[in-house]
């Protein structure tokens, strides 16, 4: 279950990097009813904005900003201090991104991959502690790392996030 009280190491936003925002916005709009607002009252021609279902936020969208990127979803997990968490993402044999930065007073952020090659990005927050609506239709209710080595997964995240691991039986009534 995904909740809003965003404890450290769960997940609190989720943005799309597209390079093309108008596109994006009228897509995920057509498909799940999201509204888009534009950063800043910038409108259509933002770098990015805010999806919204009943007035909350369900996710952010963005310009891409790295070489060669194309367009995907990068989920953040809360963390008390952005800086701290990728010094330990290094320490554990991950990679830094795009360095901790600061977000106009909404929060710093940092994106990051784990040793596999594994993206994700932290939030460390300010004003925004993150999306304002979770495990209702048209919001994030799930999320799930697929990797190659799930030991070294295991040890990673939760050196890195403080998770927690034990066994679930894969099974219809799990789903």
């Amino acid at each position: 279950m995904i909740t809003t009280d965003f404890a450290p190491g769960s997940p609190c936003r989720l943005d799309l990097g597209t390079p093309d925002v108008r596109a994006g916005a009228a897509f995920y709009g057509a498909v799940l009813g999201w509204r888009y607002e534009a950063m800043g009252g910038a409108g259509e021609d933002a770098e990015g904005g805010m999806f919204r279902t009943d007035g909350r936020i369900v996710a952010g969208i963005g310009t891409l900003t790295e070489d060669g990127a194309r367009s995907a979803w990068m989920l953040y997990h809360s963390v008390t201090d952005a800086d701290a968490t990728t010094r330990a993402v290094e320490s554990a044999g991950g990679t830094v991104r795009v360095a901790p930065t600061d977000l106009d007073g909404w929060g710093r952020m940092a994106q990051v991959s784990d040793p596999q090659g594994g993206q994700f990005a932290v939030w460390q927050p300010g004003s925004t502690k993150g999306v304002e609506l979770v495990d209702e239709p048209g919001s994030l209710c799930r999320t799930e790392l697929y990797t190659s080595d799930a030991a070294a997964a295991e040890e990673f995240y939760g050196g890195v996030l403080g998770w927690r691991f034990s066994d679930m039986e894969l099974t219809a009534a799990a789903w």
